[in-house]
């Protein structure tokens, strides 16, 4: 997988954060007194544990998302309890909250997949260099063996028919 498709999934994942918790603002955003179903300086607080789900989503700082993620879930139950959030408002940022979790446990899926599909490549490359280094040594340990090996030269045989007639032993005399 090249790099260009890899950020291409984690954009894809990083917009889909990005809409959730835009729509979790948009659930958060009632600015009626009664009638949204949560008060204004709880919607406010809300909204900037959202704003902060936002940016860190939009950074790729998953982890750090999805801690704020927790905190804005337990202020609204919190919230809701002390009636400050209405029971159907309650559910339906539960709701928001729910899908947004989904969207980044999502792309933090996708970017662990992506790096080790990296890491995967990266061994893969280090291990086809290696190979290639392996071989080229091979190779010149090989021609370095033949340039350092001396000819062979048979030695000369004997002559034929000369036998011990010059050796004086048979001489009459």
């Amino acid at each position: 997988m090249t790099r260009f498709h890899s950020t291409g999934k984690c954009t894809g994942a990083r917009g889909a954060c990005l809409a959730a918790a835009l729509a979790l603002a948009a659930s958060l955003a009632g600015c009626g007194p009664a009638d949204t179903g949560i008060q204004r300086d709880t919607a406010k607080q809300l909204q900037e544990l959202v704003l902060g789900v936002s940016q860190a989503a939009a950074a790729t700082d998953h982890t750090a998302a999805l801690k704020t993620l927790d905190s804005l879930e337990t202020d609204v139950a919190s919230a809701a309890g002390s009636g400050q959030v209405s029971e159907e408002r309650r559910r339906s940022i539960m709701t928001s909250i729910t899908a947004v979790r989904a969207d980044l446990n999502a792309a933090v899926g996708a970017a662990a997949a992506a790096a080790k599909a990296a890491e995967e490549a990266a061994a893969a490359a280090a291990g086809a260099e290696k190979t290639k280094a392996d071989a080229e040594a091979a190779a010149q340990a090989a021609q370095a063996a033949q340039e350092n090996t001396a000819p062979v030269v048979p030695a000369p045989a004997p002559e034929q028919g000369k036998g011990t007639e010059g050796n004086g032993k048979n001489k009459k005399g």
